[in-house]
This record gives C-alpha cells, sequence and structure tokens, in this order.
C-alpha cells in the first residue's frame, strides 16, 4: 500500500484543526482569537512582527493586525530593542503569560483526549516518527 503524502499532510491539518475547533470557546473566554494565539505563542521564540510572520507563514500585515489586538488586550508589549534602538521587540506581559498557559493547556487537554484513543504504543511511536520528522537532514 502507498502512503499518500498529501493524505498525511491533510489529515495532521485536520486534526490541528479539529482541536482547535474543539478549544475555540475557552481562547474566546481567556480573550484570544485563533490567530491571535498563535502569535501569542510565538512572541517568546520570536519577539520581533516579521519573524513572528516568517514562522507562523502568516502575511506581515496580519500579524501586524494580531500584535496590535494582543498589545490592546494587554497581552504584550513593545519594547525598543537595545541592541538596535530604530526596533521594537515584542514581550509577553504577565496576563499574555497567563493567557498563552492557559490556552495551551486547553489544546493540551484536547489533544490528550484524542490520543486517548491510540494505545501508549502508538503514541510512543507517533511521537518518535513527529520527532524524526522534524529532525534536520543528515
Amino acid at each position: 500500500m502507498t502512503v499518500d503524502g498529501a493524505q498525511l499532510w491533510r489529515l495532521n491539518q485536520r486534526l490541528l484543526s479539529a482541536v482547535m475547533g474543539a478549544c475555540a470557546q475557552e481562547l474566546a473566554e481567556l480573550g484570544l482569537e485563533t490567530k491571535e494565539f498563535f502569535v501569542l505563542a510565538e512572541v517568546e521564540a520570536s519577539p520581533y512582527p516579521a519573524e513572528i510572520a516568517t514562522a507562523l507563514l502568516l502575511p506581515k500585515a496580519s500579524v501586524t493586525v494580531y500584535v496590535r489586538n494582543l498589545v490592546a488586550k494587554g497581552f504584550v508589549r513593545r519594547e525598543i530593542d537595545d541592541a538596535d534602538l530604530r526596533r521594537h521587540r515584542l514581550v509577553p506581559t504577565a496576563e499574555g503569560v497567563e493567557a498563552r498557559d492557559r490556552a495551551l493547556a486547553a489544546l493540551a487537554t484536547e489533544y490528550d483526549r484524542r490520543l486517548a484513543r491510540i494505545t501508549p504504543q502508538d503514541r510512543t511511536e507517533l511521537q518518535r516518527i513527529l520527532q524524526e520528522m522534524l529532525a534536520p537532514p543528515a
């Protein structure tokens, strides 16, 4: 049996969408739209809007809108970059960290609910496979 990479990609995308959809209400209760959550979750790893756009495959203009919303909600603040005073970097606020962590917990709970459908051995194998797929090429 041939495994179609595009089909696997679509199944993975559907799973992620289903998990996000199941958590949409909890995100809304935290004051986050789905894409705002992704931006907020990326801020510590990528503190500049252009880096966030690249990491999340989002248009820079969209990231600008999400960042403005997150700043207005008090989840993120802009700081002058000490290395380049012309640039602003993003820093999550305490409220932003709390919202991000609660949203991640909701996503983990929903994902765990779905993982419970497969055996512990299959979960271990899935983790191994995903790590192998993410590893740099040899």
